[in-house]
């Protein structure tokens, strides 16, 4: 499939700035845009990135052109990186999958009810009580327990697992080997024996959440693990029990949040981060990667490091850190001096005290 130039700024209600109008084959990052491909370009670096290219054309904006100048085909775009996902979707659509209504190859137990429209493809198994809303999609080998609510426009993707009384709101994805409301680990300790505690609470995930793959969050041991509306989490997170996560959270691959935690809105965490238990993190907190927190956190504040400190005192003792083998070579210099001034004080005392000596003797 092709394009032309004009063709692809029509689409994104862009201006085409060249002289030809040139065919376009694909569409493409930067550094692997071939001669036939259009790109897009958000920042000066960029744009010089792509004028030394072998790129065929660029979407940018007007500002930009201005600032670097170009000798290549461009389209100037309001916002050029949403009107470069418009145009590349023309070239790398998204399967469009035949699947309608629910697959006989699926087990539907007869107390679930299900939505008209509601898609399930073969293998997956819906227990008794659960109710779907309409436009949601239960992908391959899904497997949803009884009396789940999963509500409307949401996608459960393959192998993801579903324990009983979950409760997912609309608009949420789910991707392959998610496993939500498994039971916490919490264990009651006696005579050397560990017993494992209630499992009674479930999991209820808000509107517009996303789970990475393998993602997995615990059920409560008596009330709900909660994820506010619009949080989204990366692949391989693990929420335990009892958690309450704020809306519009950004938590990055591998955060591991242990029981009874709970954060504010819009609270990002990168990658590997570490929560201890019964922590509270506030609303618009950033945690630096590979963090380790043992705190609370108030809003607002940016921390780092293990344990977590706020972020510029890290990179302080990072810094400090750095300079540590030039520091104990230079103590090391300095003990060695002061070793001296120490032994030629002694002998000046020594030397003293024979003169004095000699003087009462004299």
């Amino acid at each position: 499939m092709t394009r032309r130039l004009s063709e692809l700024a029509k689409l994104v209600n862009g201006t085409i700035v060249c002289k030809d109008d040139p065919v376009v084959a694909g569409a493409a990052s930067i550094s692997r845009a071939g001669d036939s491909d259009v790109t897009f370009a958000t920042s000066a670096a960029a744009l010089e990135q792509f004028m030394n290219s072998e790129g065929l054309a660029v979407v940018t904006s007007e500002p930009l052109l201005r600032e670097v100048g170009f000798t290549k085909p461009a389209i100037v775009a309001e916002n050029p990186e949403a009107a470069f996902v418009t145009i590349a979707e023309t070239f790398k659509s998204p399967i469009h999958r035949d699947a309608q209504g629910v697959s006989d190859q699926a087990t539907v137990y007869p107390t679930a009810q299900l939505a008209e429209d509601v898609v399930v493809y073969p293998g997956a198994v819906i227990m008794g009580g659960v109710k779907i809303a309409a436009g949601s999609v239960v992908h391959a080998n899904v497997t949803i327990m009884e009396n789940c609510e999963i509500g409307n426009d949401t996608q459960i993707f393959p192998n993801a697992t579903i324990y009983e009384n979950t409760q997912i709101g609309d608009r949420c994805i789910l991707h392959a080997g998610v496993v939500v409301g498994a039971y916490g680990f919490g264990y009651k300790s006696t005579n050397g024996q560990h017993r494992l505690s209630a499992q009674l609470g479930n999991v209820v995930l808000g509107n517009d959440v996303e789970l990475g793959a393998n993602t997995t969050i615990d059920r409560g041991t008596y009330d709900s693990t909660t994820i506010g509306d619009g949080t989204k989490i990366d692949n391989l997170v693990m929420i335990g029990h009892n958690c309450q996560i704020g809306r519009n959270n950004l938590l990055c691959s591998q955060v591991g949040i242990a029981g009874s935690c709970t954060t504010g809105d819009n609270t990002v965490m990168g990658g590997q981060v570490g929560l201890g238990d019964h922590l509270d993190v506030g609303s618009n907190v950033s945690i630096g990667a590979k963090s380790g927190l043992m705190q609370n956190v108030s809003d607002g504040k940016h921390v780092f490091g293990i344990p977590a400190r706020p972020a510029r005192e890290t990179m302080q003792i990072l810094a400090h850190q750095a300079k540590l083998p030039a520091m104990r070579k230079e103590f090391r210099s300095l003990t060695a001096q002061v070793e001296e001034l120490q032994s030629i004080l002694r002998k000046m005392t020594e030397d003293e005290v024979g003169v004095n000596s000699l003087k009462k003797v004299a």
